[in-house]
């Protein structure tokens, strides 16, 4: 499953032209790696992005099959670390 689908499938934007667009802009990574929106993602991946003024990453457990509702997401993931992102 490509990056920006996941994002979108798993409600952690809100769309998924804004997972698309903080890719192209570099703020989203696969296991430290700078991922493009068309990067496939694994379960084991550990993902960090940088949107709304937050620092995420997570560990992804498992590939979601077909729509996941807001409240089933989170076991699809691991949250590993949230931080507010220093201005300045």
């Amino acid at each position: 499953m490509r990056i920006d689908q996941l994002l979108n499938k798993l409600c952690l934007v809100k769309s998924r032209s804004i997972a698309k667009k903080a890719c192209d802009k570099n703020l989203v990574k696969i296991n430290d790696k700078i991922a493009k929106s068309s990067s496939n993602v694994n379960a084991g991946d550990v993902i960090e992005y940088q949107l709304y003024g937050f620092q995420n990453k997570f560990r992804l457990l498992e590939i979601p099959q077909g729509n996941v509702s807001k409240n089933n997401a989170v076991g699809f993931y691991e949250m590993l670390e949230r931080g507010k992102l220093e201005i300045g």
